[in-house]
């Protein structure tokens, strides 16, 4: 797997390995498929943290946190997969509405207290993040948008939202162009996902039976 650590293409000075380029498209089609409520969506972000890994594994000195962070993106992946199939199985469908104050507080809470701790850790393994702060911000948002996503919640896109106003600015200010403009692609898609899955909760009502919400249209 050594190729996925060699350089696919330069592009605005910058040099793109196979990994990232794939993991890119992969995160774009997982996003894309999100946006139609498709259950391939999660067998496809599951493919990108793999194909991560396997580029990690093959680099000349394996970083521990990178490896561990994508290990828990595909736990997540697997996760949110296995919910999205019960939906189908039990009516068909994915029904998505808003989620409730308490559930956005503790959605909320867990973003901050989740990137605080993350952070820590990356300050005491300074290999591990050149900018502890941001990336754990980062990957904590990616976490929520995932769990919300599961769930069915229209706050996954706003997750988003907020993991791309930090990761574009940062992208471009660290001069990795290619992958600022990357999510600024993602940018775009989130907005049409949040117009999509805000407009189907208006023509969609989940039922109020005792069902797992986010899972069942």
């Amino acid at each position: 797997m050594n190729w996925l650590s060699s350089t696919a293409f330069t592009a605005f000075g910058q040099h793109v390995v196979w990994a990232d380029m794939l993991g890119n498209l992969l995160g774009l089609a997982g996003l894309a498929l999100g946006w139609r409520r498709n259950v391939w969506s999660w067998p496809v972000q599951l493919l990108s943290g793999a194909v991560l890994i396997a580029a990690y594994l093959g680099g000349a000195s394996p970083n521990p946190g990178l490896i561990g962070k994508q290990v828990i993106v595909i736990a997540a992946a697997a996760w949110g997969w296995t919910r999205w199939q019960q939906g189908h199985r039990a009516n068909g469908g994915i029904a998505v509405r808003f989620a409730s104050w308490r559930e956005r507080a503790l959605l909320a809470g867990a973003l901050g207290l989740g990137t605080v701790a993350l952070a820590g850790v990356y300050f005491a393994n300074p290999s591990w993040s050149w900018s502890p702060w941001a990336d754990a911000y980062i990957f904590v948002g990616t976490l929520a948008a995932m769990y919300a996503q599961a769930r069915g919640w229209v706050e996954f896109w706003f997750a988003w939202i907020a993991v791309d106003v930090v990761g574009v600015p940062l992208a471009f200010h660290s001069g990795y162009a290619f992958s600022g403009l990357t999510y600024s692609i993602y940018f775009v898609l989130v907005l049409l996902g949040l117009r999509a899955w805000w407009l189907s909760t208006r023509t969609t009502r989940p039922s109020t039976a005792n069902v797992p919400q986010g899972v069942t249209a």
